[in-house]
């Protein structure tokens, strides 16, 4: 479980995160969604550890920084942070002995040959395409099999193939009873799998609701009908 409350970044000119108060239950995916400016990047980096903040983040019950939270947390980041002169092998190995996982190797193959990248197990990080470099981000969060993910814009690069792949780990992981929160502008990306949204505008939460409140719209018509609102008010 991913649980944010009170959470309350001011960054001196402008408050990035205004008291936000969000879970990310086990077993379902939960959206975040909102403009650019809106303290979705806030609140992300301040889950990971980014930002020092005033608040509490628990992840799986503990600190968001502690290192039982980090063990039990991966994240996909929207720009893959990659070093260009390691090949994916050698990416693999680093992530699975800096965490000492033990079976790594057989984790990290399941995910490479779902991604279709075996082939390029050899190519150094900076000589793989936009895509490439996004699935391989994702395969070295999933070798973690970790019990909450953050995933911030993932289809980011990626062709439709790949997206639908992409989707159905998602699921298969919600099975699992992992906990995800995904950041993402394409709502329809995400239509068939989401169960929960929260909705942020200028800093704060507007509005949180679960599939089973959608009462015949879409989700992507209560985000458009929260923003015409919020602009008549202006």
């Amino acid at each position: 479980m991913i649980e944010v409350k009170n959470l309350v970044k001011d960054y001196g000119k402008v408050v990035g995160a205004n008291n936000v108060s969000l879970t990310a239950r086990p077993g379902e995916l939960t959206v975040l969604l909102g403009e650019n400016g809106a303290g979705k990047s806030t609140t992300i980096k301040s889950i990971i550890g980014l930002l020092e903040f005033q608040g509490n983040i628990e992840i799986c019950g503990y600190d968001n920084k502690s290192v039982e939270a980090k063990k039990a947390f991966g994240y996909i980041p929207e720009t893959p942070i990659l070093y260009d002169l390691l090949t994916i092998d050698e990416h693999i190995e680093f992530i699975g002995k800096s965490y000492r996982l033990d079976d790594y190797e057989i984790v990290s193959n399941k995910y490479l040959d779902i991604f279709h990248l075996q082939e390029k197990r050899k190519t150094v990080a900076r000589e793989l395409s936009k895509g490439m470099r996004q699935k391989l981000s994702m395969v070295l969060a999933l070798m973690l099999e970790p019990q909450a993910l953050l995933v911030d814009e993932p289809m980011m690069g990626l062709d439709p193939k790949s997206i639908e792949e992409t989707l159905q780990i998602l699921v298969a992981l919600k099975k699992e009873n992992v906990s995800i929160l995904m950041s993402t502008h394409i709502i329809d990306m995400v239509n068939e799998v989401w169960d929960r949204a929260y909705i942020m505008q200028r800093g704060v939460v507007v509005k949180e609701i679960a599939r089973a409140e959608l009462d015949g719209r879409s989700l992507k018509d209560i985000y458009f009908e929260i923003g015409d609102q919020n602009e008549s008010t202006l």
